[in-house]
């Protein structure tokens, strides 16, 4: 709620119920009825089984996940080559991409172009590349046999991107974290590269997904995806 400017009396009031009522439920813990929880998790756009853990039985929890899963692709080469420009066409809100390099996505004139697009129509496009200078990329570049590879695959997607560079609404940064995932996000929906040790990205598999109400696993990429972003510089002050 404060992360999204909403008060209690504005809760209570979306939800019409008494505005003690609504206080109980954050400052109590206590669960609303569901459809009070849908109510507020579509207020808030949070996940409701991040809002209250507790709040379903362990098998709607899991019918739930199983939903969000669209599609399992073994590898990242079978992602039908169409499906990341669309993915990244559908969103309305909210673009994010976290990668080391992605260069595959940097390389294609369509993504820089429709990168433009959205952002003028008001999009938020966040896209965090590896820092080439960091230890991390060192390391994956000595996991993958390829020593200085990686830093110099980074370095080529950085120029690529400069024409981006401070045009309203896309923002760049360089991380340090331990890729775990390449994310890709448009809204609700997402393609999440899985990282294998030793292996390079287009060999492993790639999740399809779109954030169901009453699942966590969209919602723990998302929550990933914010840390990285939190704790990365602006690639202009890199550069």
């Amino acid at each position: 709620m404060l992360t999204r400017g909403i008060s209690t009396d504005e809760l209570a009031e979306h939800c019409d119920v008494d505005p003690k009522t609504a206080e109980r439920w954050v400052t109590s813990g206590r669960a609303p009825y569901r459809r009070h929880r849908l109510k507020v998790a579509a207020y808030l756009r949070e996940d409701e089984g991040y809002l209250w853990p507790d709040g379903l039985p362990d098998g709607q929890r899991k019918d739930a996940a199983d939903a969000e899963v669209l599609k399992v692709y073994p590898h990242r080469s079978y992602v039908p080559p169409d499906l990341w420009l669309q993915l990244f066409g559908r969103a309305e809100r909210e673009i994010g991409v976290l990668v080391h390099a992605g260069v595959f996505l940097a390389e294609n004139p369509r993504w820089l172009q429709l990168l433009n697009m959205k952002a003028a129509s008001g999009v938020r496009a966040r896209i965090l590349l590896g820092d080439p200078d960091s230890p991390e990329i060192a390391r994956r570049g000595e996991e993958e046999e390829i020593g200085e590879g990686v830093a110099y695959k980074v370095r080529e997607v950085m120029k690529l991107y400069r024409p981006l560079y401070g045009v309203d609404g896309i923002e760049f940064r360089l991380h340090r974290s331990t890729l775990h995932n390449s994310l890709y996000r448009a809204d609700d929906e997402w393609l999440v590269n899985t990282q294998v040790y030793g292996v390079s990205a287009p060999y492993t598999p790639v999740l399809h997904l779109r954030k169901v109400a009453g699942a966590q696993l969209a919602s723990t990429y998302a929550q990933s995806f914010e840390k990285v972003w939190t704790e990365a510089i602006s690639i202009e002050r890199k550069s």
